[in-house]
């Protein structure tokens, strides 16, 4: 912790025009690698994180693109006043879109250098090991180097809690077994990757999400030729992690995507997540209503459903639309509407079953049928009107 402090403190106090002297021959060169930095939130680290990437890359024509989220801390404001003194240092600040997916995509997609590296700006990634990266995928037959935390001589060392390490692992063997992605650590947020390979899959890739490797590997179909190099997980020095319980049913929502070819979008299925979970919801406060209460059916009913509805609008809020995610005044208006989109979408599940209701043995089909038009239109007309784009 110290060495970082101090760190942090020598690279505050670099003097801007020592630093642009210091790059300026391979600045003047066109950059072989990128090394894009998602950010939210990392201001204090930002400027470590840079120096540190500078001092392992020393003799490597390197640039760094940070993609900032509109962070809140002065992130971008942070990374420009480096950029307007070291030109290899660019900035993108993404205004109304967020999640991590989307950051990495846009910082590869904006380079023009042979190969690009992803990392986090935490200081939890091993800087020292882009040299070795670069090394590797130089190699005619590499197109892809994963910093692994899960080969022989990796470790997760006190960068994930064990809950975190426990959940880490599940989501690995799942990665693994059902995309049947050979990488021991498809989890990882460490990489280098030929640009060339990053532009082939781009327009397949979801935006949203925070595994970007995962999505990667499991597009490109097994073509990608791969190579693993181990490292140990630092722990973060300033921020907090931007992981959540959320990022569960995100995270669900890609493998089950890609799992069933891309047929149904993540958006989609991470709707369908919320909805499941506000059914447990309806059923919860259904039976607490009715028990404690005193409620009849009916108004139980009814209360219990504004009470899903209005859980399924802040998870999908949350979770589902934070790209587009509503705050303050506009999320009343937002949920007003949703109400009313899901209302509509009740009548419509009614209709649809109530055509296919002709015989008793059709009950199954019927209520599939109508809970699947329900689930449709509910989606439809959310995008379009609870969560339009702007």
């Amino acid at each position: 912790m110290a060495d970082f402090q101090g760190r942090a403190a020598g690279a505050d106090q670099r003097n801007g025009f020592a630093r642009l002297l210091a790059g300026v021959d391979q600045a003047l060169e066109p950059a072989e690698v990128t090394v894009v930095l998602p950010t939210f939130n990392e201001a204090e680290n930002i400027p470590v994180v840079i120096d540190l990437i500078d001092r392992a890359l020393t003799g490597v024509a390197w640039e760094v693109i940070v993609v900032d989220d509109n962070s809140p801390d002065g992130t971008t404001e942070t990374a420009r006043r480096i950029a307007a003194e070291d030109r290899r240092v660019r900035v993108i600040r993404r205004v109304g879109r967020r999640g991590l997916s989307g950051a990495c995509i846009e910082g590869m997609l904006a380079s023009s250098a042979p190969f690009v590296a992803v990392m986090d700006a935490d200081l939890q990634h091993d800087e020292t090991l882009l040299p070795k990266m670069l090394a590797a995928i130089r190699e005619g037959d590499t197109d892809l180097v994963v910093a692994s935390r899960k080969t022989e001589a990796g470790k997760v060392g006190e960068g994930l809690s064990a809950v975190r390490a426990w959940g880490s692992n599940i989501a690995n063997g799942l990665a693994q077994k059902l995309l049947h992605v050979t990488l021991s650590d498809p989890m990882s947020g460490f990489f280098m990757i030929r640009r060339e390979r990053v532009e082939e899959v781009a327009p397949k890739l979801s935006i949203q999400g925070f595994k970007i490797l995962l999505d990667i590997v499991s597009t490109s179909k097994g073509t990608l030729k791969t190579k693993e190099l181990p490292f140990t997980f630092r722990e973060r020095q300033h921020g907090e992690s931007k992981l959540d319980t959320l990022v569960t049913l995100d995270y669900f929502g890609l493998l089950l995507s890609r799992y069933f070819g891309n047929i149904i979008s993540t958006r989609f299925l991470m709707f369908g997540l919320v909805g499941a979970s506000g059914l447990v919801v309806h059923l919860v406060a259904l039976r607490l209503l009715l028990v404690f209460g005193g409620l009849s059916f009916d108004l139980a009913q009814t209360a219990a459903s504004f009470i899903a509805m209005t859980s399924n609008f802040f998870l999908n809020n949350q979770l589902t639309y934070r790209d587009r995610r509503l705050h303050g005044f506009r999320a009343i208006i937002g949920l007003l509407s949703f109400y009313a989109v899901c209302s509509v979408g009740v009548l419509a599940n009614v209709g649809v079953a109530n055509l296919i209701y002709l015989d008793p043995s059709y009950w199954l089909v019927a209520g599939a049928a109508g809970a699947i038009m329900g689930a449709v239109w509910n989606y439809a007309a959310s995008s379009a009107l609870t969560w339009r784009k702007s």
